[in-house]
């Protein structure tokens, strides 16, 4: 008697990649903790730094804390897949981790700076880039006033550096904007699951809030 052949198991999907970027204020990390409390099953990735770490803080847990050498030689091996300096400081995000998430079929998070969008876009142009935007330049400005821990004059440059890092809006694949928390992780749930598309960068209705944030 013949017997059915077993079936050929199928390959394992690859993940996707969500790069979340934001200037300051806009609520970005709130927004990453809470998508992440919806959607348990993301995965998010550590990134690398020569900071030292703080009180609070957990090696593997908020970063992965090197010294300068040990983040040179991450360079010099291509071992990153976007790296910066940020004042004295270098952040960078490991190449092997996220794609070693991504090849067993998991989707990864990634909160970077527009800079860092920009290098993970060349390395992987299979991500898909999330900008986040303050609902007014009034809201942002409250928003970093509101935290209490920055003279007038910090705040100033720090609202100055936030116009220019939301002029680079345009280079991402969708927007969120952070008017109601609720909805703004809601629309993070709706592009992490493919159902972004009324989300896209592109769409018209975002041209009154730029024109106001950018002024």
């Amino acid at each position: 008697m013949s017997q059915t052949p077993s079936p050929t198991p199928s390959s394992t999907r690859r993940g996707s990649l969500f790069v979340i970027a934001a200037p300051s204020g806009a609520g970005k990390t709130s927004l990453v903790k809470a998508l992440l409390a919806r959607m348990p099953e993301l995965h998010v990735s550590i990134s690398y730094t020569t900071r030292p770490i703080r009180p609070t803080e957990q090696e593997g847990r908020e970063y992965y804390f090197v010294k300068v050498p040990e983040f040179q030689r991450l360079i010099d091996h291509q071992d990153l897949l976007e790296h910066a300096q940020v004042f004295d400081n270098f952040y960078g995000t490991g190449r092997q981790p996220v794609e070693a998430q991504l090849s067993k079929g998991r989707d990864v998070v990634l909160e970077i700076d527009w800079q860092g969008a920009r290098q993970v876009r060349k390395a992987l142009p299979s991500s898909k880039t999330i900008f986040i935007l303050p609902p007014s330049r009034r809201a942002l400005e409250e928003r970093l006033r509101n935290r209490a821990t920055d003279s007038n004059q910090v705040i100033e440059r720090r609202l100055r550096d936030a116009v220019s890092d939301m002029s680079h809006w345009n280079e991402f694949d969708y927007v969120v904007v952070n008017d109601s928390f609720e909805n703004a992780v809601t629309d993070l749930t709706h592009i992490v699951s493919g159902k972004g598309e009324d989300l896209r960068a592109t769409r018209p209705q975002l041209e009154p809030l730029l024109a106001d944030l950018l002024a």
